[in-house]
C-alpha cells in the first residue's frame, strides 16, 4: 500500500516548498531500506525520510527522527561524502511516475558548483535510491546486475536510464477529451483497468475514486457505458484534478477498525464509505502515520532474530515429536519383563537357536492366554531372556529421563514463543539490543553482546486509563522481569494471558480497589500484547504483584503465581486504538 504517482504530484510540491534552498547537514541510514536527510533551513530543520520498503515506498518529512545503528552502512557513507553540506536546488517528479528527483548543488574544487541528483524510484519491490552525476551512476542502494534484471542494470559507472515509460496521458496537462477517448479505446473490458491504462500516475485508489464519483462500478464493462456515463466520468476526473491541486492539500488515510490501512491519497477519498478516514495537515504527516500502521520502520536484526527464533522453535517442536515416540516405547517396558519372565519359565521346553518366535501360556494370565515372544536366533534362550531384562531396565531408566527432557523441551518452546511476542512488541534499537543479548545468554547466538551506548534505555509501554491510573506493559522478557519485580509495587495488579506467551502488564492501582473498567482495559492490553492477538475469548489471569514469584534459575520472563482470577477477553480493537495512540511505539 503506497501513494500512486498521481498523489505524489502534490507531495513533490510540498517537499519542494519545504526543502529547496536548504543545506544538507547530516545523512543517516536507520535500516537497509531507508535513508534520512537532515536539511537546515533558516530557523528550522527538516528530516526527509526516504524509504524503499516494498510494501510502502515513500519520501516524506518526519516529525521525529528514527534511531540509527552505531556504524553507518557503506551507502550512507557515500551519500555523506557526496551530498553533505550541499544545498537542495529543487525537487521534481518525472511526469506523474512514482519517480522523484532531488537536485543537490555542491561546491567543488576551484569554486565550481556541481549538481548531483538523488533519484528516488518508489515503485514497490522495484524501488531504489540512486545517486547520479552528469548522467552517470555514482552509487545505488540496490545494485542491479544482468542476473537481476533483463530490462535495465543499475551499477556504479553506468549511464543512468529512466525506468521504461508508458504511453499515458497527464490529467494535469492533457485535454480531458483526449483522455476520455483513450479510456473508450483502452484494451480490456473493465472501467477501472481502462482508467489505469489511460491516465498517467493512476493507481487502483485513484481509479476507484473516479469510478465511485461517477456512480459506476469499477468492474463495469466499457461497452455497457453510454454518453451519460462518460459525461459522469469526465466530471469525476475534473473533480479529482481539482482535489489534487487544492491548497493546502487534504490528504486522507483510510483504515478499518483494526487499524489496517485500506487506502491513502493526497486528496479526500470517498469510495470506501464504511472505512475510518483519518485526515492530516500535510501529506508527510499522513505518510508518517501510514508507516507506523504498516510497520514500515524496519529495525536492524529484527527480521534476522525472528527467523532464528522460528527455526529454533521448529527444531524444538520436531524434537518433542521424537521424544513422544520414545516415551511411548518406554512405556512398554513391562512387556519386556513379562517376556523375560516367561522365557525363564519355559526355556527348558525349547532348543537354542531353533525358533524365530515361540508361543507359550502367559504365566501372568489368569485365563491362560498365550504370549508370542520373538527370539534372536543368533542368541541362546538364556541370552534372549537376558536381552529382554536388559531392554526392560533400559526403558525403565529412560522413562524418567525422557519425561525430564520433554518438560525441558516444552519449556524451551514456550520461552521461544515469549521471544516471538517480544519481537512483535519491539519498536526501538534499544529493545532489539535487549533481545539480542537475551538470545546470546540463552545460547541461541554466538556473538558478542550489544554494547550499551548513550541512547535512552528501552522502556515499557505506558498508557493511562480514563480515570488516570497508569498501566505499564513490558516489551520483552528482561523488561517483564524488571517491571514485575522492580518497578511494580507489591499491591499493584499484575496481568498475563493464561498459558499464552505475552507481556507482563501492571495496573498501578497501589492497593486501591481497581475499577472494573480498569481491569478490563489492562486485561485487553495483556491480550493485545500476546501471541493470541486478534483472537477472541482470550483467557487473562490477574492477581496482586505480591503473589507473583520467580523460581530460582528460571528463564527471563518466567514466573509462577497464585490467588489469580481469570477473565476471557475479546478486545475491542477500535476502542483499544485510542489507548494505544497514547504511546506511538505501541502502534504495530
Amino acid at each position: 500500500m503506497s501513494l500512486d504517482g498521481f498523489s505524489m504530484h502534490p507531495l513533490v510540491q510540498e517537499l519542494d516548498r519545504a526543502l529547496t534552498g536548504g543545506r544538507i547537514d547530516k545523512i543517516t541510514q536507520p535500516n537497509k531500506q531507508s535513508i534520512i536527510l537532515s536539511v537546515r533551513q533558516p530557523g528550522r530543520n527538516h528530516l526527509l525520510h526516504i524509504s524503499i520498503q516494498p510494501q510502502n515506498p515513500s519520501a516524506h518529512l518526519l516529525a521525529k527522527n528514527l534511531e540509527n545503528p552505531p556504524e553507518p552502512p557503506v551507502f550512507c557513507m557515500v551519500l555523506r561524502k557526496q551530498l553533505e553540506t550541499g544545498r537542495i536546488a529543487g525537487i521534481r517528479q518525472h511526469g506523474l511516475d512514482r519517480l522523484l528527483l532531488i537536485d543537490v548543488d555542491s561546491l567543488a574544487a576551484g569554486g565550481r558548483i556541481v549538481t548531483k541528483t538523488l533519484v528516488l524510484e518508489l515503485m514497490g519491490k522495484y524501488s531504489n535510491i540512486i545517486l547520479v552525476q552528469d548522467g552517470l551512476i555514482l552509487d545505488a542502494l540496490r545494485k542491479i546486475g544482468n542476473n537481476n534484471s533483463r530490462v535495465r542494470t543499475v551499477l556504479p559507472g553506468q549511464a543512468y536510464e529512466l525506468p521504461p515509460g508508458q504511453d499515458k496521458l497527464d490529467l494535469f496537462t492533457d485535454d480531458l477529451t483526449a483522455i476520455l477517448a483513450r479510456i473508450r479505446t483502452a484494451e480490456g473490458p473493465r472501467l477501472d483497468k481502462a482508467l489505469l491504462a489511460a491516465c498517467m500516475g493512476f493507481g487502483p485508489v485513484s481509479a476507484k475514486e473516479v469510478c465511485f464519483s461517477a456512480g459506476l462500478a469499477p468492474s463495469v464493462h466499457l461497452d455497457a457505458l453510454d454518453d451519460a456515463d462518460f459525461a459522469a466520468i469526465r466530471e469525476a476526473l475534473e473533480e479529482l484534478r481539482a482535489a489534487a491541486t487544492k491548497e493546502p492539500a487534504e490528504p486522507a488515510l483510510l483504515i478499518d477498525p483494526n487499524q489496517k490501512v485500506l487506502a491513502m491519497a493526497s486528496f479526500p477519498l470517498h469510495y470506501l464509505p464504511d472505512a475510518v478516514s483519518l485526515t492530516f495537515p500535510t501529506i508527510s504527516a499522513m505518510l508518517e502515520k501510514a508507516d507506523q500502521l504498516l510497520g514500515s520502520y524496519v529495525l536492524p536484526d529484527k527480521d534476522r532474530f525472528r527467523k532464528l527464533v522460528k527455526n529454533e522453535k521448529n527444531r524444538a517442536e520436531n524434537k518433542l515429536v521424537k521424544l513422544d515416540e520414545e516415551i511411548s516405547e518406554a512405556e512398554n517396558a513391562e512387556e519386556y519383563k513379562v517376556r523375560g519372565d516367561n522365557l525363564m519359565t519355559y526355556q527348558y521346553q525349547f532348543k537354542d537357536r531353533e525358533d524365530a518366535e515361540i508361543e507359550v501360556p502367559n504365566i501372568y494370565s489368569e485365563t491362560g492366554e498365550t504370549i508370542r515372544i520373538p527370539l534372536d536366533q543368533r542368541l541362546t534362550l538364556v541370552q534372549n531372556m537376558q536381552a529382554c531384562y536388559k531392554k526392560y531396565d533400559k526403558l525403565k531408566r529412560a522413562q524418567e529421563l525422557l519425561r525430564v527432557q520433554r518438560r525441558e523441551c516444552e519449556e524451551n518452546i514456550a520461552y521461544l514463543e515469549s521471544i516471538e511476542a517480544s519481537l512483535l512488541a519491539s519498536s526501538s534499537l534499544a529493545e532489539i539490543a535487549e533481545i539480542h543479548n537475551e538470545l546470546i545468554a540463552a545460547g541461541y547466538l554466538r556473538e558478542k553482546p550489544k554494547k550499551k551506548n548513550n541512547d535512552k534505555p528501552a522502556r515499557p509501554f505506558h498508557f493511562q486509563a480514563p480515570d488516570g491510573t497508569s498501566i505499564l506493559v513490558g516489551k520483552n522478557n528482561y523488561q517483564n522481569d524488571k517491571l514485575t519485580f522492580q518497578t511494580a509495587r507489591f499491591n499493584d495488579t499484575w496481568f498475563h494471558t493464561k498459558d499464552i506467551p505475552g507481556s507482563h502488564v501492571i495496573l498501578q492501582n497501589g492497593g486501591l480497589e481497581p475499577s472494573e473498567d480498569d481491569i478490563l482495559l489492562a486485561a485487553s492490553l495483556a491480550a493485545h500484547f500476546s501471541k493470541a492477538r486478534g483472537s477472541s475469548k482470550i483467557p487473562v489471569d490477574y492477581t496482586e504483584v505480591r503473589y507473583v514469584k520467580k523460581p530460582s534459575g528460571s528463564k527471563p520472563g518466567f514466573v509462577i503465581f497464585t490467588n489469580q482470577k481469570t477473565l476471557y477477553i475479546t478486545p475491542d480493537e477500535k476502542e483499544l486504538a485510542a489507548i494505544l495512540s497514547q504511546d506511538p511505539a505501541a502502534i504495530s
